[in-house]
């Protein structure tokens, strides 16, 4: 019999809600870290899926953040069991925190951690955390005391943070903890690992592979159109449908596309600060994963 999943809860997600969710043939789940290509593999599925950059809806209402507390799971629910299409579901939660079902296929999506992490840190000066806030239930915060750090000061904090990986997954540990458990099943026939670096090196080739994975056939015609649909350029042009800001908790929806590149995350770095983040992710992740995830 299979473990039960791990409860991840913070005060914006709880993985609770994917309990008893009931499962069709052929449903996506699309597993990511926050700001590792979530809203990128959430547009290619919804191309392999309708054949077609225009799409029926906005893209978050296609495809729902399940665990999200800002909207009710009871609406969340209603809105999945109505669609016709195959599914395609956003969580944020390690596959060990999801009920694993023969009949889906779970895509995970992995990005450089300090690239990630860039992100990450302007997304903070883009969010309207006082919607967020409310949304999800919490109290309003206290004013800030003291300035926010500077990207680089934030980014060394945040590659020494030593916190639990289940109690922030938007950590250093929480990432390389979220990476290393699809890793270990990345050999199930339905566990599929996207790069986000592959995805930006040869996007043609990345579709065409999880199309294949997903075994959605495409017309050779149709390629180049659907290809084209999902650069970045194209998906911050359609921003206003593609972000998922249906409760206005994003405060530009073009910033939310700031520059979708590899790399700057160690441009920031010395070579021992380098060294020092290498050591810090050695002692979380095993090296094949580090290899893969780090070329």
């Amino acid at each position: 019999m299979p473990d039960a999943p791990v409860r991840y809860r913070s005060a914006e997600e709880d993985s609770g809600r994917w309990l008893d969710f009931p499962f069709r043939p052929g449903d996506i789940v699309i597993s990511t870290r926050s700001k590792s290509g979530t809203t990128w593999v959430q547009m290619i599925c919804a191309l392999l899926v309708f054949q077609t950059p225009d799409l029926p809806a906005p893209l978050a209402a296609l495809s729902p953040w399940l665990d999200w507390l800002g909207t009710p799971i009871e609406d969340v629910r209603a809105r999945l069991a109505a669609q016709s299409h195959r599914r395609f579901i956003k969580t944020h939660t390690p596959l060990d925190g999801i009920p694993l079902d023969d009949r889906a296929t779970y895509v995970v999506v992995a990005r450089h951690p300090l690239d990630m992490a860039v992100s990450l840190y302007h997304q903070g000066d883009n969010l309207d955390r006082e919607r967020v806030r409310h949304l999800t239930g919490q109290p309003p915060a206290r004013p800030r005391t003291a300035p926010r750090p500077g990207l680089r000061d934030w980014l060394l904090s945040w590659m020494d943070s030593g916190v639990d990986p289940r109690d922030d997954l938007d950590s250093l540990p929480g990432a390389l903890w979220h990476l290393s458990d699809a890793w270990r099943r990345r050999t199930e026939p339905n566990v599929v690992l996207v790069h986000y670096g592959d995805l930006s090196a040869d996007r043609d080739r990345e579709m065409r592979r999880l199309a294949a994975r997903l075994e959605i056939p495409v017309s050779e015609r149709a390629w180049p159109r659907l290809v084209e649909a999902a650069g970045f350029e194209s998906m911050r042009a359609g921003a206003d449908r593609l972000i998922p800001n249906q409760d206005g908790v994003i405060k530009s929806s073009t910033a939310f596309f700031r520059q979708g590149r590899s790399g700057s995350g160690r441009a920031l770095l010395s070579a021992g600060e380098w060294d020092r983040y290498l050591a810090r992710a050695a002692e979380m992740a095993p090296p094949d994963l580090l290899a893969w995830l780090h070329r």
